[in-house]
């Protein structure tokens, strides 16, 4: 176990980049204090055009991006930044001067959202304003699966009753991952009643509606 988390450390630390899980990056922190918080816009619609307040390539705030690996901000953003356990959207960014495929959208500081991709075409520069445009059918399939977090988490407490919490949950277009806690094993029966129960509520296809925080 030891071994396998020291594993993992040294991969988020090659792989993460300034995405520091515990908020601690300090060059995020300033441009949150510049900026001020990005305004995510993705429960309405997933395109629109926004300026960028921010770009980073090799880990260092550039005013403009050549191809190759980016980091970049706007003000509002449709994309949809990892959060919850739900994967962050991927997409395409269009400028006047290139494209940007992005491929992933993390949250490394309370209220930032961060683009993450490769500058494919031509370059980018600080002030651009820019065309996004999420992967709608990735951002639908992750949608359903998250849907169907909550249907399994009800359904769990329908049939072991209402101890069951989540304990953690992982969210992507192909398939979805729930933690919980209970006394003991499920048994093939009670696993029969879950699924039946899960089903039964995605057969009545029933409107969902977005809560009021």
């Amino acid at each position: 176990f030891e071994a396998a988390m020291e594993k993992q450390r040294a991969q988020s630390q090659a792989d993460g980049g300034k995405f520091d899980a515990d908020g601690s990056d300090t060059v995020f922190k300033e441009i949150r204090e510049e900026t001020g918080p990005t305004a995510f816009t993705g429960y309405d619609r997933l395109s629109e055009s926004h300026p960028i307040v921010a770009i980073l390539q090799d880990n260092e705030r550039v005013e403009r991006a050549v191809p190759g690996p980016i980091m970049f901000l706007t003000k509002e953003t449709p994309f949809y930044a990892e959060s919850g356990g739900q994967s962050g959207d991927q997409g395409i960014i269009t400028g006047s001067n290139g494209v940007v495929r992005i491929q992933d959208t993390h949250s490394p500081v309370a209220g930032l959202v961060v683009h993450k991709g490769v500058v494919e075409q031509g370059d980018i520069s600080l002030g651009d304003a820019v065309s996004a445009q999420v992967d709608r059918s990735r951002r639908m399939d992750a949608a359903r699966n998250h849907s169907g977090t909550h249907l399994l988490h009800a359904a769990l407490r329908s049939v072991l009753g209402p101890h069951v919490r989540q304990a953690g949950s992982m969210v992507a277009p192909d398939r979805l991952r729930f933690d919980f806690a209970h006394v003991q094993p499920l048994t093939d029966e009670e696993m029969w009643q879950v699924q039946l129960l899960v089903n039964e509520k995605v057969r009545q296809n029933a409107d969902i509606v977005k809560g009021e925080d």
